[in-house]
């Protein structure tokens, strides 16, 4: 009403659908319009019939979200949205690929350079107690 305050032009596509009077014959769209008698809403992989309620589904939860899609009789379930998006599909995939190289190197590091330093001794407290880990055989 405010960009066109004496209504919608007439031949404005938005207001012929409003009037049920747009002519689809020859597009795309036309093969997408499915006449309310031959249609069946689904709602969580199951059939919405016409005889129940919506609250027979949804339950009396007046604040929750219901996303129901619509098919031909017989045609069956519509297919089901996917769980991820490609955004969030590039990053899982990207940090199991660094997790992966990251197990990568430590399965090919072997080195055993620990074993010389003073805490992998077996022998280092009794050493220190009697004084021996001090001593050089080396001339000075």
């Amino acid at each position: 009403m405010i960009v066109y305050p004496m209504n919608l032009p007439t031949h404005d596509p938005i207001r012929l659908e409003f009037e049920n009077r747009e002519d689809l014959t020859g597009t795309q769209a036309s093969k997408e319009v499915i006449e309310p008698s031959m249609g069946a809403l689904w709602f969580a992989g199951k059939a919405m019939h016409r005889d129940k309620f919506v609250r027979d589904f949804l339950g009396k939860n007046e604040k929750c979200k219901a996303i129901v899609k619509i098919s031909k009789i017989g045609s069956g379930a519509p297919s089901r949205e996917p769980v991820m998006n490609e955004e969030e599909k590039k990053q899982l995939m990207l940090h199991y690929y660094r997790k992966q190289e990251e197990m990568k190197l430590l399965e090919s590091d072997t080195d055993e350079a620990f074993r010389n330093s003073d805490w992998a001794d077996n022998t280092s407290l009794r050493k220190n107690l009697l004084g021996l880990n001090r001593i050089s055989w080396k001339p000075r």
